[in-house]
């Protein structure tokens, strides 16, 4: 097999507005979410509006709105990642420890979290590459990963170098076990769990490029 350059699949893949855009769509109406630091916050701009969809930050917030800009920023009131955000009718506020306890309580429809490699069972690393001289932060992802009813991970499909972060198995440090549904990428969407990774959707690429790229059985999918 001829491994495509990084720069082929770059010249396909969604930026993270668009895939944020995409994640946007698929939550359900009405659920209550939590979108982790970093490239998930984009989704709260692209959220429907009357979608009923309640945002929910782990540093104490329920209906957070999208992100403020100009003269709306208020240094008082950011996400977890410390982004200033706006407030939807209805805002409330709340102790961090009251906020973990929702996390950790099963109160959360979805969360949508970044990752450095998820594996087709559904495991998760997201918090250490596991080198000596990297910054481990876990922040909540943990608590999420275990206490949300679905999780979505938002990712670039490969690193830099070209490496697949999707996996047969994970080679760098755990957050949770077999907790991630569906993950969202740059080049595809794919679902995970139990019986594998399942291609939904693909983006500039083919089916059989990614699934033969990753690994994937392709009898495994339906396209």
């Amino acid at each position: 097999m001829t491994t495509p350059s990084p720069q082929t699949y770059a010249d396909h893949r969604l930026s993270m507005d668009e895939l944020a855009a995409v994640i946007a769509r698929d939550i359900p109406a009405s659920a209550f979410v939590n979108l982790g630091i970093g490239q998930p916050t984009r989704i709260a701009d692209h959220l429907p509006a009357g979608s009923g969809v309640v945002l929910h930050t782990e540093n104490g917030m329920l209906n957070m709105g999208p992100k403020a800009e100009g003269d709306a920023v208020d240094p008082d009131l950011t996400n977890a990642g410390k982004v200033p955000v706006t407030e939807l009718p209805g805002a409330a506020y709340f102790h961090q420890a009251d906020s973990f306890a929702m996390m950790r309580g099963g109160h959360l429809d979805v969360c949508v979290l970044g990752a450095y490699q998820v594996a087709f069972n559904g495991d998760l690393a997201n918090w250490h590459t596991g080198k000596p001289d990297a910054i481990p932060a876990v922040g909540g992802a943990m608590d999420l990963a275990i206490g949300a009813k679905d999780v979505y991970v938002m990712m670039t499909l490969f690193t830099r170098s070209g490496e697949p972060k999707l996996v047969p198995q994970c080679t760098y440090p755990l957050t949770g076990l077999g907790c991630v549904s569906r993950v969202y990428t740059d080049h595809g969407v794919f679902d995970v769990g139990p019986e594998g990774a399942r291609i939904r959707e693909t983006y500039g690429v083919s089916s059989h490029v990614l699934a033969e790229r990753l690994g994937i059985t392709m009898s495994d999918n339906t396209f």
